[in-house]
């Protein structure tokens, strides 16, 4: 019995609910309720607690340990950043330097401010005409190890937004020559390992994987996972920042929806993501004839790809547009040069032939894509992460900015990469990414069109 059926059972018990939440599953009160608050409870007797499982979310760790071949896998409800929160928290404790990949999510800049760890950082190569980061490499994290015995925690993002997926096998290899443990953000990776897709992290030998159920799999939003794997990472440290973490009064929905979730992966989940793979291998085969548009597959400087992500190279914001005005498809996010259309198990050869066919009608039409300026590969870094946020600074206007410090974080969501550090040198070509880029937030609600700066000593500004 999962937990949505045992949830159903007693909805219709007849319980009076004399316990939290406050609705009392009274939907002829609250009828916009109806469908979810008859299985909103709260931790009562028979239903087990998230954070110190003994018996249905007990089984359930071990049903997720044994699907995705983990030695611990823990549920999460405030999505993946919790288990990268949780991740750094745990394995820093002690001290040392977090190694990361300059395109993590900012999740992991979150953890490394929290655990006041020192930082450095990898920096993939960019894609030369999209911009996106392409593979990590072992031959960097080598490198970058060596050059930092400090290091106690590397952390890399695979697959990553865009679907590039790095050497996770020979890069784990790399740290545990050296005893240091391998934290990888597979939150858009938690299909990979099923129906043909390349393989997960987990069975790469990382140590800690992070992965966000409902990105590709049919789940709600905001469910996830952490893997552990022993040896290297003690579960302990990992599962008591995990409780810290996450609500102490997490929710049943979001709980059972994981359940159900493990369910029918454990049943069909081989076969759904096979149909899944066909169909999207198919959607493939249809656009391969873009004149004026492509899809891109992958290429140089990319150790394998995911091919749930379907990129598409053209005049991304004009793409997105007439995608969604046009045809009433909503892609994930879109750029200068380049439109993301995120697939999941919920797709199926019509959604995806759809898709298609709207693509098809707009390569026809198509206008140049824009010029747009590329990141800088190898931003100078002035000052620690957490000196830079915690020195006094100002807001800049963003034209005289070049050449300051930046005080805090700038990025783009989706998909929510730090285009700008704190301590990070803000260069021209830093300035020029930012004017051009969409859904900009930061974490300094100062003057409108400003970037907050550390005052250095000795300058004058």
């Amino acid at each position: 019995m999962t937990l949505f059926e045992r949830l159903d059972e007693y909805a219709g018990s007849g319980a009076q609910a004399m316990h939290m939440p406050g609705h009392k599953r009274n939907t002829a009160a609250f009828p916009w309720l109806a469908g979810l608050a008859e299985r909103d409870i709260t931790e009562i007797h028979g239903f087990d607690n998230l954070n110190d499982p003994e018996g249905l979310f007990a089984r359930l760790e071990e049903r997720m340990a044994a699907l995705w071949g983990a030695d611990v896998s823990i549920p999460l409800v405030n999505g993946s950043t919790v288990g990268i929160l949780a991740s750094v928290l745990a394995c820093l404790e002690g001290g040392g330097e977090l190694l990361m990949a300059r395109d993590s999510h900012k999740s992991v800049y979150n953890a490394a401010v929290l655990s006041r760890a020192g930082t450095r950082y990898l920096t993939p190569r960019l894609h030369p005409v999209f911009g996106f980061p392409l593979s990590v490499t072992p031959e960097e994290v080598e490198a970058a190890l060596d050059a930092a015995p400090g290091v106690k925690l590397v952390c890399v993002t695979s697959p990553t937004y865009q679907g590039v997926i790095s050497d996770i096998a020979s890069i784990a290899a790399v740290c545990h020559r050296r005893g240091v443990p391998l934290l990888v953000d597979e939150a858009h990776g938690a299909h990979l390992g099923f129906g043909g897709f390349p393989g997960s992290a987990v069975a790469q030998g990382a140590d800690l994987v992070v992965q966000s159920l409902h990105k590709t799999l049919p789940s709600l939003t905001q469910t996830a996972v952490l893997h552990i794997r022993r040896g290297l990472v003690d579960p302990g440290p990992v599962r008591r920042c995990t409780a810290m973490l996450q609500s102490s009064s997490p929710s049943y929905l979001l709980s059972a929806s994981i359940d159900a979730c493990v369910d029918f992966l454990e049943r069909e989940g081989q076969e759904a993501a096979h149909r899944w793979l066909e169909a999207l291998l198919a959607a493939r085969r249809e656009l391969s004839g873009l004149e004026r548009l492509s899809l891109w597959d992958g290429g140089d400087g990319v150790f394998r790809y995911d091919p749930s992500k379907l990129l598409v190279g053209g005049p991304g914001l004009w793409l997105e547009r007439k995608l969604r005005d046009t045809y009433r498809i909503e892609p994930e996010y879109a750029l200068l040069r380049h439109v993301l259309a995120m697939t999941g198990m919920g797709d199926t050869r019509e959604s995806l032939g759809r898709l298609t066919r709207a693509l098809r009608e707009l390569d026809r039409q198509a206008p140049e894509a824009p010029e747009a300026p590329l990141p800088a590969a190898a931003p100078a870094y002035v000052l620690p992460l957490g000196q830079a946020l915690a020195s006094p600074g100002r807001a800049v206007p963003a034209d005289r900015a070049a050449g300051r410090v930046s005080g805090e974080f700038v990025w783009s969501y989706p998909p929510g990469i730090p285009l700008l550090v704190p301590g990070q040198r803000i260069t021209g070509e830093t300035l020029a990414q930012l004017s051009l880029s969409p859904n900009l937030h930061s974490t300094y609600n100062g003057a409108p069109n400003s970037i907050f700066c550390v005052d250095l000593p000795g300058k004058i500004v």
